[in-house]
């Protein structure tokens, strides 16, 4: 039934296409990625074998715009290769839905936009769509905007259980509550935005009473465009109450800099809890932003597991990193090395050096439609990853992968 429903949207679309200002695309995504893991997210022990899975991503995007309504439809296949047996029989399962949004002018510059949808601000460190990962990231929103000189975004989410003797959510989402609002101003040669977000995560005290823990980040980016170089800067503060009913202090600060040959430069500052200080929730949380861009391609920090065993809380972070990129023609590589250090300290005796990355990627565009990657990593690790991390930073981290990627376009009236 829900692919005869797809039938009727596609053919409904491609029929309302026909009317002189409609406009009706149906693309797709095909990425499958393998991957070669020994030491990603965490370090490896001495005697770990390589891990060799291979994911793909699936896609069928539907979008329509005619006047003022712009509408779109995303369907999502993420699996494992070899996670199905070769005569399927749970097809039901198989299919999700990525996005799923209508988006409105009700008066001149004033939109609405709600449902299923991807949100990704600035430079994606407190949002973003996570497109690395390959189910990605969306959210159950109503967006109210304003865009003219300037943009601005409200953003409300609500989530409850779906009986309805109660308001309770104990679901498998990062929040119950969520506000925010978003600032943007552009002039010339530079970029202002300023984030407000009230996040609100529940906490169940028995069976039937829930309260909601409210914490806020404040802050924004400011970056800078010249001719032959561009400056950026990132500032958040966050306070209100974590889930432990501590009370957070905690901020994220980062400089970069790039030239316009390819190479770029920075230093990015999350804080985190100390082993000796536990009074309140030190640790800044970047939420919803897309963290594999930020803190190396290992994912070792705010992807996976980056909590200090002794304190129960995230010793934040400081990276140092330097970046450069090189693109002729159909082809693109480059280089990262970042040096970490832990924010807070992690044991009496512990050094807060953390360790140094090496990434390496290389992409040939073989058509404007089709891409084939690949990428390197390893982590030279200290005895203090290991305190945080377990396994044994004596022996070698590293992690690779291959990926192909084809977006075809079906449709594009």
């Amino acid at each position: 039934m829900k692919y005869l429903k797809l039938i009727y949207l596609i053919l409904a679309g491609i029929l309302m296409s026909n009317l002189g200002k409609a406009q009706f695309s149906l693309t797709g995504e095909f990425r499958p990625r393998t991957e070669f893991n020994r030491g990603y997210k965490t370090l490896a022990d001495a005697d770990q074998d390589w891990s060799i899975p291979t994911t793909q991503r699936s896609r069928l995007n539907a979008m329509f715009q005619y006047e003022i309504i712009k509408t779109k439809l995303t369907l999502q296949d993420v699996r494992y290769w070899g996670s199905q047996p070769q005569l399927v029989t749970n097809e039901d399962y198989a299919v999700s839905i990525h996005e799923a949004w209508a988006d409105v002018e009700f008066s001149k510059n004033f939109f609405v936009k709600a449902g299923r949808q991807e949100l990704v601000y600035d430079d994606s460190r407190i949002f973003g769509n996570v497109g690395w990962a390959q189910q990605g990231r969306t959210h159950d929103v109503a967006l109210f905007k304003y865009e003219k000189d300037f943009k601005i975004h409200f953003g409300i989410a609500h989530h409850e259980n779906s009986t309805l003797t109660d308001n309770i959510y104990n679901g498998p989402d990062a929040y119950k509550d969520l506000q925010f609002a978003w600032f943007n101003k552009k002039w010339d040669k530079s970029v202002l935005s300023i984030l407000i977000l009230n996040n609100g995560v529940p906490v169940m005290e028995s069976e039937t009473k829930e309260i909601v823990k409210f914490s806020q980040t404040l802050g924004g980016r400011y970056s800078l465009s010249l001719e032959k170089v561009s400056f950026a800067t990132n500032f958040y503060y966050q306070m209100g109450k974590h889930k432990s009913d501590k009370n957070i202090s905690a901020m994220n600060f980062l400089i970069e800099a790039a030239l316009d040959f390819g190479l770029s430069g920075g230093f990015e500052y999350l804080s985190g809890n100390s082993y000796d200080k536990t009074d309140k929730v030190y640790a800044f949380t970047p939420f919803y932003g897309t963290n594999h861009k930020f803190n190396g391609f290992m994912d070792y920090f705010y992807v996976g597991n980056h909590i200090n065993s002794s304190t129960g809380y995230s010793v934040g972070l400081n990276d140092i990193y330097l970046k450069y990129k090189y693109t002729k023609n159909k082809i693109s590589c480059g280089a990262h090395i970042h040096y970490y250090m832990s924010a807070g300290k992690i044991a009496e005796d512990a050094s807060n050096g953390l360790g140094t990355e090496l990434d390496l990627f290389f992409t040939y565009q073989a058509h404007k439609i089709a891409a084939l990657s690949a990428g390197f990593s390893t982590m030279f690790a200290t005895e203090s990853m290991q305190l945080i991390k377990g396994g044994d930073h004596t022996t070698g981290q590293y992690w690779g992968y291959i990926m192909l990627a084809v977006t075809p376009s079906f449709i594009n009236k």
